[in-house]
């Protein structure tokens, strides 16, 4: 769901369920993002990406990292792992907490997920020592919010990492709005951050464009997860030349 209009927490929630009866889905997504077999991914990084989030985090053995925006948990628990950190993962659909939730248990990790939105995430002021959300700030509405929920629960001092697409043009009407929204140094500048990069990723771009060819040629049938990944990439193989990939990371005041 990286491109299209902004869909419903209950949008996610059947798209998050029919994952579960999908492994085909998850099959092809981990091939191309170069993931192990065990993990749950609802976004587009692939393994050599954690690594790079992990060390722009710059976490520390017990610190408390929030994966917002989470979906199934599997970016934030491998962050946390590799870390030693602790690891609060939040997202608006009851059926992706719910997964992270077992999906934790299943490996064993320790992992506090629950349900909140990108602009009000339920967390106390500054609660947690870093913030990771990935690929998905476009859905935040309104569509600046989530900077400032971001930096209300860091400490002083605390890092984010964010990756999304930013558009080429934020003119160019053949985007979506919401797409045409993401300028994550202004919002990030805006909300009170520092020590701010924002850096394009056209290798990550590459790889996601060799799996929305594999996902544009599926014969998807009756599988309902399969057949939402052919037609997240048409819309994806339509916008990828208009827009780039980037990461971001900045340190809250």
């Amino acid at each position: 769901m990286s491109t299209g209009s902004r869909p419903s927490a209950e949008d996610f929630d059947q798209w998050y369920a029919n994952m579960v009866v999908s492994p085909a889905k998850d099959e092809i997504v981990q091939r191309h993002l170069g993931l192990p077999a065990h993990m749950l991914s609802t976004s587009l990084l692939t393994w050599g990406a954690i690594g790079e989030v992990t060390a722009a985090l710059r976490l520390s053995v017990g610190q408390v990292v929030l994966d917002l925006a989470c979906g199934r948990g599997g970016y934030g628990l491998e962050v946390a792992q590799r870390c030693g950190a602790h690891l609060w993962g939040v997202d608006f659909s009851i059926e992706a907490v719910r997964q992270a939730r077992e999906y934790a248990q299943h490996l064993g990790r320790p992992g506090r997920f629950q349900v909140g939105d990108l602009t009000a995430t339920g967390l106390a002021d500054a609660s947690v020592n870093a913030v990771m959300c990935i690929d998905a700030v476009q859905f935040a509405e309104p569509s600046d919010a989530v900077y400032g929920e971001v930096r209300r629960v860091l400490i002083p001092g605390g890092r984010v990492v964010l990756t999304c697409w930013e558009p080429v043009n934020p003119q160019d009407a053949r985007l979506p709005d919401r797409l045409r929204a993401v300028d994550l140094r202004t919002g990030l500048t805006a909300a009170g951050f520092t020590d701010i990069t924002v850096e394009d990723r056209p290798d990550w771009q590459a790889v996601e464009h060799g799996l929305w060819l594999e996902a544009a040629g599926l014969d998807a049938g009756e599988d309902l997860a399969l057949r939402a990944l052919h037609e997240e990439a048409l819309r994806a193989l339509d916008f990828e030349r208009l827009s780039r990939r980037v990461m971001a990371s900045a340190t809250a005041r």
